[in-house]
């Protein structure tokens, strides 16, 4: 399968703007025969947004942002993983969603709020990240800071997962740029899976982003790598290439859960 993602210059507050932008991606990446476009975290919105704003331009399920999403994958026959502000009662979640070119969807809340904006904006998440079939390949989806807890991504694993999109505003600076270069990259090693993590780019507000986005395979090693500006990645996702990496790493298997205190 080949798989896309695209390093985004989000617009602070400008559903339109920023679908536009992703649908012009959904286009380039489906001519060049991608299956799914991994988008950034909070890119139908933007990120840098106040709690306020966050309100009111959530929307549920039903709203037009998921509407939207689904008629680009329905024209340009590309599933879209995308991030949107998720309102339900009176609750709003920093929240991702999977849309298929069918009309299919899949939703996840994020976690593991990351400061305090994040968690005056949104309520957490409450339910573990669930595995679901694309294409025949076993994926969940994460968001940002919930990559960053091993936990979270071994929760994955053990499941079934082969493929993991964590759609990303990761800011700028010298220590977040190891969450991108080191620490994604060993998630992937050590749960013998890959990883696409869509980063924001460029400034919003008072916020710089760090870009840094990278596909990563099951043994660690980066398929695609972009850096500090607008990437639209693509790459060859096939989880049976690494049958060998994963029987000469099988932490799997070998874990022995009654030694762990957690």
């Amino acid at each position: 399968m080949l798989i896309s993602l695209y390093q985004m210059q989000p617009i602070s507050g400008d559903a339109a703007a920023n679908l536009s932008k992703i649908a012009q991606a959904a286009a380039a990446a489906s001519d060049m025969g991608a299956d799914l476009l991994v988008t950034p975290e909070l890119s139908a919105t933007g990120y840098a947004l106040s709690p306020d704003q966050f309100a009111e331009i959530a929307e549920g399920r039903d709203g037009d942002i998921v509407g939207a999403l689904s008629e680009i994958a329905a024209e340009f026959e590309i599933a879209i993983c995308a991030g949107f502000a998720e309102r339900d009662g009176e609750a709003v979640y920093n929240s991702a969603v999977l849309v298929r070119p069918d009309g299919a969807s899949e939703f996840y809340r994020k976690g593991h709020l990351y400061g305090d904006a994040e968690r005056a904006a949104f309520t957490p998440g409450g339910d573990p990240p669930q595995v679901f079939d694309f294409a025949g390949i076993r994926t969940g989806m994460l968001i940002c800071y919930d990559v960053e807890f091993p936990e979270y991504v071994r929760t994955l694993a053990l499941a079934g997962a082969e493929l993991v999109l964590v759609p990303t505003a990761l800011p700028a600076g010298p220590i977040s740029r190891r969450v991108a270069d080191m620490v994604v990259p060993t998630r992937a090693f050590e749960n013998g899976l890959f990883i696409v993590y869509a980063d924001l780019c460029g400034e919003e507000g008072a916020l710089s982003y760090s870009g840094r986005s990278a596909i990563v395979g099951p043994d660690g090693d980066e398929l695609a790598r972009a850096g500090t500006r607008e990437a639209l990645l693509v790459a060859e996702i096939d989880p049976s290439a690494y049958d060998d990496c994963r029987k000469q790493n099988p932490y799997l298997t070998d874990r022995r859960p009654a030694l762990y205190r957690l």
